[in-house]
């Protein structure tokens, strides 16, 4: 008998990219990353956005300069065989993509060696590196820095170097001097410069949603840095030099069609087993992928349920995929502002919270009373309602002394320590999101507390770095510091969808 068939590459396999990598954080990566992007799409060239690793800031910016949507590739959230996939859905119908590292080259997961670093995106993506480096306060030395580079992964091809922070002609000529030795090109020479102002807070730079027409101007000055400091010309011929990609394009509905088998057994991690007495959606028959139902935008009886998704400054983190999964699974996803919009979208029966700064604008979420009501009774009704970090602090009874929206027993404050890392999870009760045993990758970021930080049915189950339960579930309520990809977990939307079929409240 014949094996089945590979799918056939997408047209966008060829697509020509660069990843653009540094040796460290502060380097100059997102100014050069973000500012090619909007060169290129200056000379008329649709460019693909891409940002290595979880960060939701920078693919705000990345959207700016584009006008296309700015796409995570996480290999440890998402698993090293979708990144190719995803990559391809971003860059349909593309000219070129700009892919922006994390971090230095070479670090990635914790412990887990080049996984998920932007040295492992660029070796799946079979993509040309161009690394940024910071030259203040160098000279020659630049060049023993970027030997070791170039040196250390055979596999990863750096094509060229831009060097930022050049303070004068004197200082790049010597600059250029050394790195002839090293036979790497320099592409670009960006001098010190004040013009981009790109703030920063207790989470890294300010979204753009925040920021509006200063964020226009920064992006401006970025590109306009680029384009007068790098050789374009030679950045795309580079780009050209990447290798055709075997993999077919990620696409929503053939995902949701071939979704996964029911998860293992949860785990012991400590806490006690859930009781079947409060499933929020009670134990039902599972078809082969987890889920009640047929397979299929609208579902079987080809109803759209409409699900809300918070948004505007305060709820400023999501994955794009997550909105095309909802939608691929029969949902109209209604975007509202909970800053603004006093009562949900009309019809709705589903509710999406994501991350964000609530607590930058507590004082403005708690003013708007009549939503804080609406979203409570909402949940109270069973209806599914998802929140991850911004979204769960809002859920909270408080935020920092302000009334939020009282679905949890629980308050929220700011805090002194930075919680951030991949962790690595598995659902410990059944949920609008997902089946008791669902194993999921995801990551922390946040500088807040919640107290306490699990329900009497948890959320998750950590299981890296350390034991421990998180998040909170109640009736349809799924409450979390988890950030998930739903890309690595379809079935997560598909699931959320039939709730919404299935649940009795309806926001009118």
């Amino acid at each position: 008998m014949s094996s089945p068939a590979s799918p056939a590459p997408s047209p966008s396999a060829s697509v020509p990219r660069l990843v653009i990598a540094a040796p460290s954080s502060g380097s100059g990566k997102t100014t050069v990353a973000t500012g090619l992007m909007a060169a290129l799409a200056a000379r008329g060239l649709a460019v693909s956005p891409h940002k290595v690793g979880p960060d939701y800031i920078d693919p705000g910016y990345h959207a700016l300069a584009t006008g296309r949507v700015g796409r995570n590739l996480d290999a440890y959230l998402c698993g090293p065989e979708l990144v190719g996939p995803l990559f391809l859905h971003g860059a349909r119908d593309c000219d070129i993509a700009v892919v922006e590292g994390v971090m230095g080259m070479f670090d990635g997961a914790a412990g887990q060696g080049e996984l998920a670093s932007t040295a492992h995106v660029a070796k799946l993506l079979r993509a040309p590196v161009v690394l940024v480096v910071d030259a203040s306060s160098q000279s020659r030395s630049v060049a023993a820095l970027v030997h070791g580079f170039v040196s250390w992964d055979p596999e990863v091809r750096v094509g060229g170097v831009i060097l930022n922070k050049v303070a004068s002609d004197r200082h790049e000529e010597l600059l250029r001097e050394g790195l002839e030795s090293a036979g790497v090109p320099v592409l670009g020479v960006l001098r010190r410069t004040a013009r981009v102002d790109t703030p920063s807070r207790h989470l890294g730079l300010v979204p753009v949603a925040e920021r509006q027409g200063a964020a226009v101007d920064a992006v401006a000055a970025m590109s306009a840095q680029v384009r007068d400091g790098c050789d374009l010309e030679a950045l795309v011929s580079l780009a050209r030099s990447a290798g055709a990609l075997s993999c077919a394009a990620w696409d929503a509905a053939e995902v949701l069609a071939s979704s996964p088998p029911p998860p293992l057994p949860v785990p012991s991690l400590g806490a006690a087993p859930p009781d079947p007495r409060h499933r929020p959606f009670g134990p039902r028959p599972q078809t082969p992928d987890g889920l009640e139902g047929t397979a299929g935008p609208g579902g079987a009886a080809g109803t759209e349920e409409v699900v809300a998704v918070a948004g505007g400054p305060a709820f400023t983190f999501s994955y794009a995929e997550h909105s095309e999964l909802l939608t691929a699974a029969g949902a109209v996803v209604v975007p509202f502002d909970p800053l603004r919009d006093e009562q949900l979208p009309d019809g709705t029966r589903g509710l999406v919270i994501g991350g964000g700064f609530p607590e930058v604008y507590a004082a403005e979420l708690s003013a708007n009373e009549p939503l804080r009501k609406a979203i409570g009774e909402f949940a109270l009704s069973g209806a599914p309602v998802a929140a991850e970090c911004a979204g769960l602090l809002y859920l909270c009874r408080e935020l920092d002394g302000q009334p939020m929206c009282g679905v949890l027993e629980a308050g929220a404050r700011m805090s002194e320590r930075l919680t951030l890392g991949y962790r690595d999870a598995v659902a410990l009760s059944d949920s609008s999101l997902a089946v008791a045993g669902t194993r999921m990758r995801g990551h922390e970021f946040h500088r807040t507390v919640v107290e306490p930080g699990a329900g009497g049915l948890p959320a998750w189950g950590m299981r890296v770095p350390e034991k421990r339960v998180e998040g909170f579930v109640r009736r349809g309520v799924h409450a979390s510091y988890l950030h998930t990809h739903w890309a690595a977990e379809p079935g997560v939307a598909r699931r959320f969808v039939e709730g919404c079929r299935t649940a009795d409240g309806v926001a009118r």
